[in-house]
């Protein structure tokens, strides 16, 4: 039979009260009696009631992760970093996948409410507004990753996202390429990603480069977008090279070329975005844009771990720095 918190009690000698001080680590226990009840715990394997414990102090020690798409290498990263973090502060972690679907992140978000979660480090496909409203409803304490809100009142962790393609594509015409095509997300998507076709306009802009609609091709961040999207822009228009707003759509575009026998980086250079492990292993090895995945989880849950105990937050929101990495994909 499981020990009681009266056993542990009995077995330290002090009262129940005690013990339940000492498990909320309550600041009027002396160190002596917390050592005796801490040892009494230790010795009966005792565990709290954490049903119990949560409905009277209305808290749980839970927080709800939201991810778009399990089956990416880009979140895994970011989770364990916010895992380990967790783990420090003796939270535990709710996962939840929402496979790209709104309605399912919305219905999530419902879910952990009703489980009382502490709080929810939010990673969205699209934070539309129907999102953002339902957030507010709901008042649980949140911290997004990898996105922002428009209004920017949701405090956040990311990089940035337009600078970062930028650079990208500033990068390839520094290699003399001018018929840069994009493949990815759509500038009007309300996510991180949509923010890299801007960066991308705005280097050809500054680089006195024509935007040629031709060679652009909007999609999701797989591997099939990236494969589709160059088999669509080759059909119009011959290229330099290929920003793709995702390793693995940068991943499927080299497929499609090499499928039509165009030589990477030979004939046309290819850069991608994220870092994924992926990214170092695949023939060619990807020249990208890295992002600090595992610092932009642990970043976010330290701040929102701070939120839930309402503790000051240095900064409502931390932009994180990205780096070009250089490999076999793009001409040296």
């Amino acid at each position: 039979m499981a020990a009681s918190i009266k056993d542990v009690a009995k077995e330290a000698g002090v009262s129940i009260a005690t013990v339940s001080r000492v498990l909320n680590d309550v600041d009027v226990v002396n160190e002596e009696t917390k050592k005796k009840v801490l040892e009494a715990i230790d010795k009966l394997g005792y565990r709290p009631n954490i049903v119990a414990r949560s409905l009277k102090t209305q808290r749980t020690s839970t927080i709800g992760i939201i991810i778009p798409d399990i089956s990416s290498q880009f979140y895994p990263e970011i989770v364990r970093g916010a895992e380990d973090v967790a783990n420090i502060y003796n939270y535990n972690i709710m996962l939840c996948n929402t496979d790209l679907d709104t309605e399912k992140e919305m219905e999530y978000l419902k879910v952990l409410k009703e489980k009382m979660v502490d709080g929810v480090l939010y990673m969205s496909n699209s934070l539309e507004d129907s999102i953002v409203n339902l957030i507010k409803q709901l008042q649980i304490p949140m911290v997004l990753v990898e996105t922002t809100s428009k209004e920017g009142n949701i405090p956040s962790v990311t990089i940035d996202n337009e600078k970062a393609a930028l650079d990208a594509v500033n990068y390839l015409i520094k290699k003399g390429d001018k018929k840069i095509a994009y493949i990815g997300t759509h500038e009007d998507a309300a996510n991180a990603s949509a923010l890299r076709y801007t960066g991308y306009k705005t280097a050809l802009k500054q680089n006195s480069i024509k935007l040629d609609e031709n060679i652009v091709h909007f999609g999701g961040l797989k591997v099939s977008d990236g494969y589709d999207g160059i088999n669509a822009i080759l059909e119009k228009e011959s290229i330099d090279s290929v920003f793709c707003s995702s390793d693995e759509i940068a991943m499927g575009a080299i497929n499609a070329l090499r499928d039509k026998n165009i030589k990477v980086p030979e004939q046309v250079d290819v850069i991608g975005f994220d870092n994924i492990y992926s990214a170092s292993v695949f023939y060619p090895k990807l020249t990208t844009i890295g992002l600090p995945m595992y610092d932009m989880g642990s970043v976010g849950m330290r701040m929102l771990i701070k939120i839930i105990n309402k503790k000051e937050v240095d900064k409502d929101s931390y932009v994180l720095e990205h780096e070009l990495i250089e490999r076999d994909s793009c001409k040296r």
